[in-house]
Parts: C-alpha cells; structure tokens; sequence
C-alpha cells in the first residue's frame, strides 16, 4: 500500500495526514497552538510553536496509521499563506514572532504606498491590492523597526519566507530555502507572468532580495526530509498556500470552476485558465497550483477575513454557545434573523472593499433580539459575504458559476450551505471528504511521486456527497443582497472602498 504525508499548517492548529493510493485518509493528528494579540489590530504566533505542533500532528497520524517514516512514498505540505517569518541561517532560529495575514499593523505603510501612486503597478505585477494582509509590508515593518536585523538581511545572514518556507527549512533540516508559485504570488513582491521575484517590488517594499526563498511549481521536488528530523529522507514533491491546495483538491481544473473553504476566513478561488487577467471587480488574481512542467494556471480570489472565527468569537467572547457546532440548531430554532445583522469587520474588509480600517458592528438589536437570533445573523454574515464575492467572479469571468464546491469546518453546517445556495442562487456540493485542503497537498505529491498520474484520477477521487439546490428566487435574493450591502456601507472607514 502506498502512503503520502500531507501536511495542512493553518491558521489556529497543524495538522497531518497519512493518505493511500485511494485517497482514504488512514491517519489524522492535529494540533492547536497559541494566538498572540500583542495589540489592538497585531495578530502573532510563535514560529517554534507552529514547528513543534507540526511535529505533533505528523507523529500521531502516522501513529494512527501504523506507518513508519520510511514507508511513506512522499510529502506534501500546505500551509497559512500571507504569514512572514524571519530566522537565522546559522541556527535555524526564528528572529521575531511570525507576523500572521490578519494582522493589521501596516495599515498606514500602505496607505501611504497608495498615496505615492504605487497600487496600480503594484497590482499590474501581482495581480494584488495594497493591504496589510499580504507578506511584503509585513517584512518591510521588520527590517524598519530593527536595524540590526535589516544589517544581518543585507549581509545574508538570515532567511525569510511564508510558513512552507519555514516548515521546509526545519522538514529537510536547513538543507532546503524554497517556495512554490501560488505562496510567492501573495507577498506583494512576485512578478505572478514571469513567476519570479520583482527586484523593483523587493526596492519598493526594502525587502533584500536574497532574503528570499526560491519559487518553483507547486508540484515540483522541493528536497528531502531529514532522517534525523522525520526518521527518514523522504521526498517532497508538493507545496502549496493552503487556498490554492483546496482549490486542486476540489479538482477545479478548468476555467470557472470554483470552490469556497470556511475555515477562519472564507476564500473563494475560481480557476481562471492560463492567463493572468486581472479582477475588475477588486478581486485578487493569484498562481494556482500545478504540477511540475505543467502549463501555468490563474485563480481568481476573494477573501472574506472572518468566518469560523466569527463561530468562536460567539463562544469564547460572548459565551451565547458552548461549542461551535451547536450554532446549528440554534440558528434553525428561529425562523430568521429578527432584524438583526451582523458586519464581522473584526480585521477590517477584505474583497471587494479593502478596508482595513471597517470595524465589526451588530445591528438592527431590539428588547426582542435572542441569542438565536444573533446566531442566525452570524451565519448569514458568513453566507452573505461570500455572495458578494460570487457575484464579482461571476463579472470578472463573463460568465455565472456553474456550481460551488466547498469545504472547510464550517461546510459541515448544513443551514449554512443551504443558506450558501440560496443567497448566492447557485448549486453548492459538498464533497465526501471535507480535508480538500490536506488532500489538496497529498494529490501533488502523489502524482509527483507517481501514485497519480493526470488530473482525472484525482477527480475521480473528489467525490460530491451532497448538493444544497436554491430554495429563492432572483428578486428574494436581489433585495437580501441589497439590504446587506446597506449595513456594510455603515461600518466603511475608507473613503473610495466600494
């Protein structure tokens, strides 16, 4: 039997998968980690944590898989994309605590990047928006608030990257300062035609050029484990920012085809073919994953900041459940949403507003509003802004979506998917094996280690288990879509952004 390592390193756990020939997962470790709030709008983890709870889940999928290291046939690894981290080359030792994609603090450097002229060059070479939630101000805040560390960068003495460039360094044992395509296309300073870094982005942004990791297909070979870090060399055929592996794992291969994940944000990609066209609607256009001598692939992307967390910040802040998947039924326990509407702007907006500076906001509460209430409002707040997404791919690719795959926690939720379907006016399916992300991850590295050999084989694997069909019509949704936008309107602090 054939065995694959994936690994998912997300935003709040690490998890890991031990995968067969068949796509069966045989074992499955996860494990949490802290999030650190240093101050208003700064979100960190701790790059040692991310390591070791890697490590963690690793050994116990393999322990439930009865796998030993040697026996794997290869690794994949998908990961939180925007986060930096920054360490020695030396010692392998992080600098500063990871700067994570919801983190806020470099609002006003890109402000000020748009007021110099910037974003529309920015955005012609990178298919982005100038906002803190991409890696390059992130790495322009570090080397400007410690000028010892900006020397040891200019003297080549330390690495930097997203979390696959960390998660590499440690897996092969510093052997291995890579990259792949679809994580490089969202630090701001990756040139997404000529799929490599920028040296005028890398000057805009006071980044060193060979701070950098080296960028390469998503499904090319990125080294070897270390045997004394895995127990074995073992080969890593996949890397991939963790959207554009469930965005594979989905099998969406052809233009228009589109999944959703709801994990801590919302992440809608529809592939976009071959050519990097960018969004007229202010979404983002960003590297899909391929396989290694592939031709190159686009996906279009909007981002929804928060959504699962939205779930936890009603449990853990608010106390109103006391686990998430008891929102659920108290969500159906009433027959809407009594007035109320929730913007969760907890980091601001992402597409197709942009506004880092939004603030979450609860409205429409009355004498008679309930907790279920405020439940149901929640998951329609998640619905509601992955609709306006829908739309604006729908615009950017000429043509509506056929259906939307979807995956993540949160698409366990049936309301959810339902309400998915009805806001949004198209099929939603949902696949037999929600962990596309992590499967996404484990097809590269099969077919790079030649388990699978086309794209139809995975197809075949990602099985539908159920389809949510709209229960409104056109004009139902039209007016729902349109009182949404009205409260969002309320809560905009830049001027411009819609």
């Amino acid at each position: 039997m054939t065995r694959i390592l994936s690994i998912d390193q997300g935003t709040t756990s690490s998890r890991a998968l031990v995968v067969d020939e068949r796509g069966v997962i045989l074992g499955l470790g996860q494990q949490s980690f802290r999030q650190q709030f240093p101050r208003p709008g700064w979100v960190e983890h701790d790059p040692e944590e991310i390591w070791s709870s890697t490590q963690t889940a690793i050994a116990e999928a393999l322990k439930q898989a009865g796998t030993a290291p040697r026996e794997l046939a290869a690794v994949g690894i998908a990961n939180q994309r925007e986060t930096v981290i920054a360490w020695e080359r030396a010692s392998g030792i992080a600098v500063h605590n990871a700067i994570v994609w919801q983190d806020r603090r470099t609002t006003e450097h890109c402000e000020a990047l748009r007021d110099a002229g910037q974003e529309e060059t920015v955005r012609q070479l990178t298919g982005l928006t100038l906002d803190p939630y991409f890696s390059g101000t992130k790495l322009t805040w570090l080397l400007r608030e410690d000028a010892g560390l900006r020397r040891r960068a200019t003297a080549g003495e330390l690495a930097a990257g997203t979390v696959d460039s960390w998660l590499l360094w440690k897996l092969t044992g510093g052997r291995a300062h890579l990259t792949d395509f679809t994580n490089a296309s969202r630090t701001l300073l990756f040139d997404i035609r000529r799929t490599r870094w920028d040296e005028g982005l890398c000057d805009l942004f006071e980044v060193p050029r060979g701070l950098l990791a080296e960028p390469q297909p998503s499904g090319a070979s990125f080294g070897h484990t270390a045997e004394e870090v895995l127990g074995a060399e073992v080969p890593i055929f996949a890397v991939a920012g963790d959207q554009a592996a469930a965005l594979f794992g989905q099998a969406c291969f052809e233009r228009g085809q589109a999944k959703n994940t709801y994990g801590t944000g919302c992440f809608l990609l529809a592939h976009a073919g071959a050519e990097a066209t960018l969004s007229r609607n202010r979404l983002l256009t960003s590297c899909a994953a391929t396989t290694s001598g592939g031709p190159a692939a686009y996906a279009l992307e909007g981002s929804v900041f928060v959504a699962g967390s939205l779930v936890q910040w009603l449990r853990d802040e608010l106390g109103i459940i006391q686990r998430s998947d008891e929102i659920e039924a108290l969500a159906a326990s009433v027959p809407d949403n009594g007035g109320v509407t929730i913007v969760p702007a907890f980091t601001g907006l992402g597409a197709p507003y942009w506004d880092p500076r939004a603030r979450g906001a609860i409205l429409g509460l009355t004498r008679g509003t309930t907790r279920a209430h405020i439940a149901r409002a929640a998951l329609e707040a998640i619905a509601l802004s992955s609709a306006e997404l829908i739309e604006a791919m729908a615009a950017d690719l000429g043509a509506p979506l056929g259906e939307l795959r979807v995956d993540g926690g949160a698409a366990a939720n049936d309301l959810l998917m339902q309400m998915q379907a009805d806001f949004s006016g198209i099929v939603v399916q949902r696949p037999a094996n929600t962990e596309t992300t992590a499967m996404g991850a484990a097809y590269l590295a099969g077919m790079g280690a030649g388990v699978w050999r086309s794209g139809d084989e995975v197809s075949a694997l990602a099985r539908p288990e159920r389809r949510f069909v709209p229960a409104t019509n056109a004009s139902e949704r039209e007016v729902r879509m349109r009182d949404w936008r009205v409260q969002v309107e309320r809560v905009l602090q830049v001027p411009g952004t819609r």
